[in-house]
């Protein structure tokens, strides 16, 4: 199965995913893009800007479209992450993004290749305990996410991956993801 794990900043994402890789060692994890373009030399803004998240999501999209032949793929993010945090900063630096046709169509390719999403929704209370960077970014991504997600507000979900939302400890969480994909 290749499945994406998705969220704003700071839901635990990467840590599902380390614990999922430890309990189901034949998967791959396959790190965020924002990591994987700073290893490659890839510099980035101080801060979030339309322009390191439109590279960000096209090296989403990337990732996920090498392994659609692969089975056993797990993503930290996927194209809709980039999506919401795209729509989010661009308003703030004072316009409305929106993705080219070609663009448009590696994201509809990209999410078709996937076989499962995995939503990490904010909880109340925040489980994380640390002081998390960007909070209201982190608060209006969430939200954006939760639109795009829950209602396919952008038309990308109608034929492409079934979502489960995932709440709970870290352990539920882990618990409720093998579940998901031995379903699957």
């Amino acid at each position: 199965m290749r499945l994406a794990v998705t969220g704003t900043h700071g839901t635990g994402k990467t840590t599902l995913i380390d614990d999922f890789a430890s309990a189901c060692p034949h998967y791959e994890a396959v790190p965020e893009p924002y990591w994987l373009l700073a290893q490659q030399g890839v510099p980035f803004a101080g801060g979030p800007t339309s322009a390191d998240l439109e590279e960000q999501l096209e090296q989403s999209c990337a990732l996920v479209l090498s392994a659609a032949g692969q089975n056993d793929v797990i993503f930290d993010r996927c194209p809709l992450d980039f999506i919401a945090y795209l729509d989010v900063v661009s308003l703030r630096e004072g316009f409305e993004w929106v993705p080219s046709g070609k663009l448009l169509g590696r994201i509809e390719a990209a999410l078709a290749a996937l076989e499962l999403i995995v939503f990490l929704p904010l909880s109340r209370p925040d489980e994380i305990s640390v002081a998390i960077e960007f909070p209201k970014l982190r608060m209006q991504t969430d939200t954006r996410l939760k639109a795009i997600l829950r209602h396919d507000d952008l038309g990308l979900l109608g034929s492409g991956p079934p979502i489960v939302e995932l709440t709970g400890t870290p352990a539920q969480r882990l618990r409720d993801l093998v579940a998901a994909t031995r379903a699957g």
